[in-house]
């Protein structure tokens, strides 16, 4: 018993990994994890039955947590988005810019995935969109199966490290830090994720070129102005919008929520727009939003449950003890907890990582000195390979769902592999060079107030002369 009462911390630890290695869903694995070591604590005498009601705070806090009605505002917005049109007019008019390139429909499905990342922030609005739109005609023009389902895959998953992500709204929450300083680390990621994929296809095309060919001169229907002229006409409208979302938050002028009302806005507009604004695409888009905003609340709700017994029975010290002790300091800690969650994303989606792992992690990093900013972007680029690895990579259950059957799910696995690859390129780039996320920043007065000398200069006054009293 007295083993049991020393090591109550890595005992939950493991229950709760039993339970997610059983399948059972996360939500409620973790509050009966908890609520299972709480009581266990109590009759242990860790922790007083009194503490337990702080879980009344902790579930307040939840639901009265502004910064997470930005949550179902993007989601709305991305579902919308992805049914409204406008990434067909992107990736037909990207597609004939590029159309004369070897691999030039993947060049334009990596830019149209990135500016979709940049509108809808969410993974499955982008995978969806982009494999409706893009699967048939790459797979016509003679791509492979497998860099076409690959280069899809991962021009969805750049939307979760593109603001306006999901992930990093919920990573800036768990971490304590302001959204609009996530948003701009990511700047720099971003553009270094879609250099290497392009890189990628560059390669493929000089090594594989037929598994990428050029489209052939018929299917290159439009030249000149007239290409310049779809070009803008797909452009301008998600450029607007990408101002309304992001630049409203880098500019102070809105928040994060309320930004995200506005992107409905404008997304509805755009539908409208675009013709394809009707009832059923509101339904359909109201109705996505609310079953994955009810399973956020209830992962957190879980996760606090979970979290806060654990710290009462001094999970953190000990987390924080095993991870600060680690050997080569700053360095060793990011491998770590890299190789660590890279494991786990074979099991958790990224939303059970960020609210059960983050919380745990985040004090040992911030006791080592480690930006949290540059911490959050670095974690968040990891968690992307979460979408692309089997067994539970949602991405490729994306394009497992509307792919026809006669393309193997093996196919579909085996093209993810050099993108994950590519994913894992970038955590390395971001841990030996945080300053790719920390140059977005900005930058902080580096003076000590303590050592700010305000001198007077004195000045000679003439003598005062108040003359004689009145008599």
């Amino acid at each position: 018993m007295s083993i049991i009462r020393d090591n109550m911390a890595p005992l939950m630890f493991g229950g709760m990994i039993l339970f997610m290695l059983v399948g059972y869903p996360a939500a409620f694995s973790l509050a009966a994890t908890g609520l299972f070591f709480g009581f266990i604590g109590i009759e242990f005498g860790l922790i007083r039955p009194e503490f337990l009601g702080n879980l009344t705070y902790q579930l307040f806090g939840i639901i009265s947590n502004d910064l997470l009605l930005a949550i179902p505002f993007f989601t709305l917005m991305g579902a919308i988005l992805e049914r409204c049109g406008l990434a067909e007019d992107l990736l037909d008019s990207i597609g004939q810019l590029f159309g004369s390139v070897r691999g030039g429909m993947s060049y334009a499905v990596i830019f149209v995935g990135a500016i979709l990342g940049a509108i809808t922030g969410t993974v499955a609005a982008s995978v969806i969109a982009m494999g409706v739109i893009s699967m048939t005609p790459m797979l016509k023009y003679g791509y492979s199966t497998r860099h076409t389902m690959g280069v899809i895959a991962a021009s969805g998953t750049i939307t979760q490290l593109i603001p306006p992500s999901l992930v990093l709204v919920v990573l800036a929450d768990q971490l304590g830090r302001s959204v609009g300083d996530m948003y701009a680390g990511s700047i720099g990621p971003s553009i270094i994720q879609i250099a290497l994929f392009c890189i990628w296809v560059f390669i493929v095309s000089i090594v594989w070129p037929k598994d990428v060919p050029a489209l052939p001169i018929e299917a290159r229907t439009l030249r000149g102005w007239a290409l310049w002229r779809k070009c803008l006409r797909g452009m301008i409208p998600s450029l607007g919008l990408i101002f309304l979302v992001l630049g409203t938050i880098f500019t102070g002028l809105a928040t994060p929520s309320e930004a995200g009302a506005m992107g409905v806005v404008g997304a509805i507009a755009l539908a409208a727009f675009y013709g394809t604004l009707t009832w059923q695409l509101l339904y359909q888009g109201m109705a996505t939003t609310m079953r994955l905003t009810a399973m956020v609340v209830f992962i957190l709700i879980g996760a606090r449950v979970f979290s806060l017994v654990f710290q009462g029975v001094g999970g953190k010290e000990w987390i924080e003890h095993l991870l600060t002790s680690l050997p080569g300091g700053q360095l060793g800690f990011l491998i770590f907890v890299n190789i660590f969650i890279f494991v786990v994303a074979f099991f958790l989606d990224f939303f059970e990582i960020a609210f059960i792992l983050i919380p745990l992690l985040a004090p040992a990093a911030d006791k080592l000195g480690i930006d949290l900013i540059w911490f959050g972007v670095l974690i968040c680029a990891n968690i992307q390979t979460s979408f692309m690895h089997p067994p539970f990579g949602f991405a490729l259950f994306y394009l497992r769902g509307i792919a026809p059957r006669s393309i193997k799910t093996s196919e579909i696995y085996w093209g993810a592999v050099p993108w994950v690859g590519l994913q894992v390129i970038l955590v390395v780039i971001l841990i030996f060079w945080p300053g790719s996320v920390t140059y977005w920043l900005d930058k902080k007065s580096t003076i000590d107030p303590s050592k700010v000398r305000i001198e007077i200069p004195q000045i000679d006054l003439p003598p005062l002369d108040f003359g004689q009293p009145n008599k």
